[in-house]
């Protein structure tokens, strides 16, 4: 009696091992891919507490959350002969759990490598300062270049972005003595611009003062009370203008009439007989023979 006992509790401990190994645990965040026998069955396992048949089934839990793929810095040469280096990061989530088992092997080593390439091929079509000025560009067609292959994987690439772009030391200077020419530039044309309205508002100004002559006195005496207002020992003795312009027209004169034909002999007779080169014969006055 006690023999059929034994092995009546050795068969309950039998069955109960067997019921507990049929049983699979699948988190929310989860879903299970079945295989019976090597062949899959269509419907996946959802969250919760689910069964199995012992040694017939086999169940591989896909994560359906967001994975962060950190790709590190790939050494590629632009379009333009420039060689850097290029880091990225891809955020991309298993849309059918189905695909991403059955077509590939390890969807996140396929796509880590798939990430690489496609970053290295992207930079290689692509010049610097569309790298540097443009990264929504770049990570659109590194972001379409990427789902071409992981769609069959049943993976979705939400988003990818460039993290750092490493340049040499001697292209790093270069691209710093570009910016400080640039801004030297812009300087003189801002000085140049500046220097072009107040010849503009000086030259209104002198008109103005042109027409009222009281207001270059004026503006004279408002000089000589801004120099005297600074307490310094420098002496300003305001000169008319008027005065140098009417030595300017006394000179102009006296130059004139040196130069004029009063000084030529005419002869008693009449006008001066030309020379054979038609011009005026100039003598000067001498004094009178005495003979």
């Amino acid at each position: 009696m006690s023999a059929v006992l034994g092995i009546f509790l050795l068969l309950v401990c039998v069955m109960l091992v067997l019921a507990s190994s049929g049983v699979r645990l699948v988190q929310q965040y989860q879903r299970g891919v079945v295989l019976r026998f090597g062949r899959l069955l269509p419907a996946t396992r959802e969250p919760g507490l689910r069964m199995m048949i012992p040694f017939a089934d086999r169940m591989t839990k896909v994560s359906m959350r967001t994975v962060v793929l950190d790709i590190p810095a790939q050494s590629a040469i632009t379009r333009d002969n420039v060689s850097i280096g290029v880091d990225a990061v891809v955020y991309f989530r298993v849309d059918d759990p189905v695909k991403a088992i059955i077509k590939v092997e390890n969807y996140l080593q396929a796509t880590s490598q798939v990430a690489r390439t496609s970053l290295r091929s992207v930079i290689g079509r692509a010049e610097l300062d569309t790298l540097l000025s443009d990264r929504e560009q770049i990570n659109g067609e590194l972001k379409a270049v990427l789902d071409a292959p992981t769609d069959d994987w049943g993976i979705i690439i939400d988003r990818v972005e460039v993290k750092d772009i490493s340049l040499p030391d001697g292209m790093r200077r270069s691209m710093s003595r570009q910016a400080e020419a640039e801004r030297e530039r812009r300087a003189r044309v801002i000085v140049a611009d500046a220097e072009l309205q107040a010849s503009s508002k000086l030259s209104q100004a002198a008109q103005a003062m042109a027409a009222t002559p009281g207001a270059l006195q004026l503006r004279m005496l408002q000089t000589v009370v801004d120099v005297a207002a600074e307490k310094n020992s420098t002496l300003v003795m305001p000169f008319p203008v008027e005065l140098l312009r009417f030595f300017d027209r006394a000179t102009s004169v006296d130059m004139q009439r040196a130069t004029s034909g009063d000084d030529i002999q005419r002869p008693a007779g009449g006008e001066v007989p030309p020379t054979s080169n038609g011009q005026l014969p100039i003598t000067t006055d001498s004094p009178a023979d005495p003979g």
